[in-house]
């Protein structure tokens, strides 16, 4: 029974594998293609809307890609990734997505797009290297309340209060 155990984690690791190694996906616009990661890195190449890749590696907001020849980081949201859902008229409980593998049962797929981005994590955290640089320049564009009037006035703008959509909903309006 071990054995037996053992060797369907194993099946379900490569299984699992496999279809992480060939995720398709699609850009959704035209892209810059970066040689890392990053918004300030080299732009290599510019993909057009519609080009197929393969998705090799995601970090943060971030996808490391192969398409159109070259291969390189873009960014995550300018990604469409077709995934395929499966629903099976085969009885089987837990294991009964496995008989797909083995030639069994009758499926029907349909085909949606998600995206998603993960959160930090510990390690993110761990690893963060502050940018003293960046938040000087920040902080260079704050303006106190003073200054905000000032502006105002000189646009000419106006006050104009929003409702917002919580108030109404309270209100019993949409």
């Amino acid at each position: 029974m071990r054995l037996h155990s053992l060797l369907l984690a194993g099946l379900l690791a490569v299984a699992s594998c496999l279809a992480a190694a060939q995720e398709q996906a699609f850009t959704n616009r035209s892209t810059e293609l970066k040689d890392k990661g990053a918004n300030d890195a080299k732009t290599v190449a510019t993909l057009p809307e519609n080009t197929s890749v393969k998705v090799l590696q995601r970090s943060g907001g971030w996808t490391r890609i192969e398409g159109g020849g070259q291969s390189g980081w873009v960014r995550a949201f300018h990604l469409r990734f077709p995934t395929t859902v499966e629903s099976s008229s085969s009885s089987g409980g837990a294991l009964g997505g496995l008989t797909g593998l083995f030639g069994g049962g009758k499926s029907k797929t349909t085909t949606v797009a998600t995206t998603g981005i993960r959160g930090l994590s510990a390690e993110d955290f761990k690893n963060a290297n502050p940018d003293g640089a960046a938040l000087a320049r920040m902080q260079s564009y704050r303006a106190d309340k003073g200054a905000a009037e000032r502006f105002a006035r000189e646009a000419k703008l106006s006050a104009v209060s929003i409702n917002y959509l919580m108030e109404e909903a309270s209100r019993g309006r949409r």
